[in-house]
């Protein structure tokens, strides 16, 4: 890895989250300890996402840029965001999303810096308009996000590739990556942001039916609505292999490039329980049936023509991984 014994740190930040303490475990089991997390850890518990982790500094987000002053970094992986998708506190969520994300931006370009950062499927709206990975400009403004947390990521991602485009300057790395639906461990703290398996785990276990929303299209079951389901050692995978990739830049999405159903993913973790599926179809709340999305599903051939050959863990077997390792233990922490 580059920098790997040379005393040139890496910067994550969000990497007290949910993805971000994943991808800083994975750094800390390669060996590398020379690793700074950039975050907030509030009153919710995100400490715990980092109890077993060795780094180098915590540096709060009101003191990063005068922390960066200086500075010689392996790389900034920029996982750090407002993500809740209901936000809407529009100023604060392009501060910290769009503009902090600029100034990142240019700094690792005037620093000569790689810079890994997170968007979301969510630009991706409705889907009317697909999942494509070509992000040519005229496909970008095809995208139209149905929440503020979606365009603020599309922003950037605009913001970025023009710059990159237009031939100014840039870092000697750049790469977007659009996860879809990511779960797995440390994704405790993120509340009604959780995914569905996390919420709904308790309540199986202790012997309640799981409750997924009615169908109201034809043609689709109850339950049936799919998502492209990754497991966050998938999304961390992809993270990796851009540090020990410099030559690959660009935006890509990070799926498995396969939908599932939330009632394939909810009888997964029953199966992991050993216990048959108890699951109850309730009515879609009106307000959201109409906007309601009912399929995801990434088109990776963008992430594998820049070279990346690894598989994506099955629904199953991730599920199992996930309930058997981690929400079936004491101790639910990576």
């Amino acid at each position: 890895m580059r920098g790997q014994g040379s005393g040139v740190m890496l910067l994550v930040t969000g990497g007290a989250g949910f993805i971000g303490s994943n991808v800083v475990a994975s750094l800390n089991a390669s060996g590398r300890s020379d690793v700074v997390v950039n975050d907030v850890l509030g009153s919710e518990g995100k400490w715990r996402n980092l109890q077993k982790r060795r780094i180098a500094d915590f540096v709060p987000p009101a003191d990063l840029f005068r922390w960066l002053e200086g500075r010689r970094l392996d790389g900034v992986i920029h996982l750090g965001a407002v993500s809740d998708t209901s936000a809407r506190d529009g100023d604060a969520v392009i501060e910290a999303n769009f503009r902090l994300s600029l100034r990142l931006l240019e700094w690792c370009a005037r620093a000569r810096v790689p810079f890994i950062y997170a968007s979301s499927a969510a630009t991706y709206g409705d889907g009317e308009a697909g999942f494509s990975d070509d992000f040519s400009p005229p496909s970008l403004e095809r995208l139209r996000p149905m929440n503020l947390y979606g365009w603020s990521k599309h922003l950037f991602d605009r913001a970025v590739t023009d710059r990159a485009l237009r031939g100014e300057a840039m870092p000697p790395q750049w790469a977007g990556l659009k996860f879809f639906n990511v779960f797995g461990p440390n994704e405790y703290h993120k509340g009604a942001m959780m995914s569905v398996l996390a919420k709904v785990f308790d309540k199986a276990r202790g012997g309640e039916p799981v409750q997924l929303f009615k169908s109201h299209r034809p043609g689709i079951a109850d339950g049936g609505q799919k998502r492209d389901f990754i497991y966050v050692d998938d999304a961390v995978a992809v993270v990796r292999w851009l540090l020990e990739s410099p030559s690959v830049s660009g935006l890509f999405n990070v799926g498995t490039g396969q939908a599932r159903s939330f009632r394939d993913m909810i009888a997964a973790m029953f199966d992991a329980l050993k216990r048959e599926p108890r699951i109850e179809y309730i009515e879609m709340p009106a307000s959201i049936r109409d906007s309601y999305q009912y399929f995801t599903q990434a088109e990776i051939g963008n992430l594998r023509r820049a070279g990346y050959n690894a598989g994506f863990t099955p629904l199953e077997n991730a599920v199992g991984s996930y309930v058997t390792d981690f929400l079936n233990r004491p101790d639910r922490y990576r």
